[in-house]
């Protein structure tokens, strides 16, 4: 690249001899990594190759060795992994390197985008200091000035608006999506060749993902610079990938174009993990019929977070709905529509500063704190991470039952009383999430991440309530334990007649469970209706922009629907 800057420069593909291929920028060869009292490999045998200006997707489930993998090829897992195998970045080979020689690849042939970049970045160093820091390491010629025209440069590069005042702010003060870009542009700093994405846009809204997405695409269409993305999307990969390799318990198990691997996959692993991916074709189920009194009934709801020192703007504003016996109401919007907000507040979790909120009938305004305790004991909630929401000191039998002896008034209310008893109800609840009884004594680090969500699940069906709050419940999920989880949460509304608030920014989860949706917008609802229509036909252009922004696991579906998402981009 030349070292004016990055304006208009490129890095044409590497040739290789004629009637040859070029040679590999990254050589991963018979890879192994196992770490400290574990018992197998973490990665079991791993080849694989990527090569200039390359687009490539690894893709498997948890634990499947994905990150170990990226990690790995520069030198960045912990001193207790014994790795084996060769991998060459660049021509050199990083496998027991010395960290010197670890410094020379790290930046300048090969650099890392990591999933989660508010940990990635300095919280008290300015932008500017933080990509300058990599410039001063690996470009030690320019001067302060030079330096800063640089740092300008790949802020413009990546989409940062206003980049010459922007360049001072710290981390803070930026957007997720905003984090993201300087993340990509602090990789960018040292012109590698090769980018390492991490789950760069799992924890992004659809709108900002698939912006960033964008972003990727530029960058290796006018740098040259290879690409390998590590996700568990397949709308991701439909979208941005020219080839996959899938991995699974530390092994690869099937390598092809994009194209092949979604319209013919060659292993049955490949196709499971397919079939498990909601895509919006499933039609939504067909509303409850009506007749009967809905369980919740929100009237003109508002929310504010206002302290004794300063007033704040509603989060939520004239919110009004309701959700009957069997129905599952969907709720969809960015980070900051209001989603989680609506839910917490319903619990009481959140304060509910306007408005009414009727339980089964009965307005938690007008009866006592002790009776709205008694009414909302009659909601289960269903957090997004699973880990998090367990106590790890408790085991998953005293995580169920906790509810059930917390106080008097919600025993009565769930009419079980006694050890004895609760035991019994705690297997009981166990056995209807398809967990064996027999582990009610085991710990949450016993069990993955798709048996602690059936616990959560389980734990929120304790006290026998009439609605489900689940938020975010399969986010945190691979896409094979999210079909289960999905299927489960159908099997236990159809038994039990639950009304459901299901919050989500999945639109085809959304798509697949639930019989009605609202669309929030800073706080207010800008689209509501049955689910189908609202998400075939959107009416209003905010909801549109989320539909086109959702990717599909379909490479030509995905390329038709980037087309119009181009277009609708341009003209606003």
């Amino acid at each position: 690249m030349p070292e004016g800057g990055l304006a208009g420069a490129t890095r044409a593909p590497a040739e290789g001899v004629a009637g040859t291929e070029p040679a590999a920028l990254l050589d991963i060869r018979s890879l192994r990594v196992r770490f400290a009292g574990s018992a197998g490999y973490a990665v079991d045998g791993v080849s694989l190759r990527v090569y200039p200006g390359e687009i490539v997707a690894i893709v498997g489930e948890s634990g499947s060795g994905k990150s170990v993998t990226a990690l790995a090829t520069l030198g960045l897992l912990p001193a207790d992994a014994e790795v084996s195998g060769s991998i060459r970045v660049g021509g050199t080979e990083v496998v027991d390197a010395a960290p010197a020689l670890l410094n020379m690849v790290r930046g300048r042939v090969a650099a890392m985008v990591f999933q989660d970049p508010v940990a990635a970045l300095d919280p008290v160093a300015t932008i500017e200091h933080q990509i300058g820091a990599v410039l001063r390491r690996h470009r030690p010629t320019l001067g302060a000035e030079e330096r800063r025209a640089r740092v300008i440069e790949l802020l413009e590069l990546v989409g940062i608006p206003e980049a010459t005042r922007r360049a001072r702010d710290y981390p803070h003060r930026f957007s997720g999506g905003q984090l993201q870009r300087i993340v990509i542009a602090l990789a960018l700093a040292a012109e590698p060749e090769l980018l390492l994405a991490d789950e760069p846009t799992t924890a992004l809204d659809v709108t900002i993902q698939q912006e960033i997405l964008e972003l990727l695409r530029t960058l290796n269409s006018r740098l040259g610079t290879a690409i390998a993305i590590i996700t568990h999307d397949m709308g991701v990969v439909a979208d941005l990938a020219r080839r996959v390799i899938v991995l699974r318990s530390g092994r690869i198990v099937e390598t092809a174009p994009v194209h092949r691997l979604f319209t013919a996959p060659a292993e049955p692993y490949t196709r499971e993990l397919l079939a498990a991916v909601p895509d919006g074709t499933d039609p939504a189920p067909p509303l409850p019929e009506d007749g009967e009194a809905p369980v919740l009934e929100v009237r003109d709801l508002r929310v504010n977070y206002r302290t004794r020192f300063a007033r704040t703007p509603d989060v939520v504003r004239d919110i009004s709905f309701t959700i009957s016996p069997g129905e599952t109401l969907g709720m969809v919007g960015e980070s900051g529509s209001g989603k989680s907000s609506i839910g917490r507040s319903l619990l009481g979790l959140a304060p509910l500063t306007g408005g009414t909120v009727r339980i089964a009938g009965r307005e938690l305004a007008s009866v006592s704190r002790a009776e709205q305790r008694r009414i909302r004991a009659g909601i289960g909630m269903v957090f997004q991470s699973p880990s998090g929401s367990l106590n790890p000191r408790q085991s998953i039998g005293e995580s169920i039952a906790e509810p059930l002896r917390v106080a008097r008034h919600l025993r009565e209310h769930s009419g079980v009383r006694g050890s004895a008893a609760i035991r019994a109800e705690v297997a009981t609840l166990l056995e209807q999430v398809r967990l064996p009884a027999a582990w009610s004594g085991r710990y949450p680090h016993e069990l993955s991440g798709g048996q602690r969500q059936r616990v959560g699940i389980a734990r929120a069906l304790a006290l026998r309530p009439q609605l489900l709050i689940a938020d975010e419940p399969t986010s945190a999920l691979d896409v094979s334990v999210q079909a289960e989880i999905l299927d489960l949460l159908r099997e236990i509304q159809a038994e039990r007649r639950l009304a459901c608030l299901f919050i989500s920014h999945d639109l085809f989860v959304v798509q697949s469970l639930c019989h009605s949706v609202l669309v929030l917008r800073g706080g207010r609802i800008i689209e509501r209706g049955p689910t189908d229509r609202v998400l075939r036909e959107p009416q209003d252009p905010y909801t549109r922009a989320l539909v086109l922004s959702a990717p599909l696991p379909d490479p030509d579906a995905q390329a038709l629907r980037r087309e119009r998402w181009l277009e609708q981009r341009a003209s606003a």
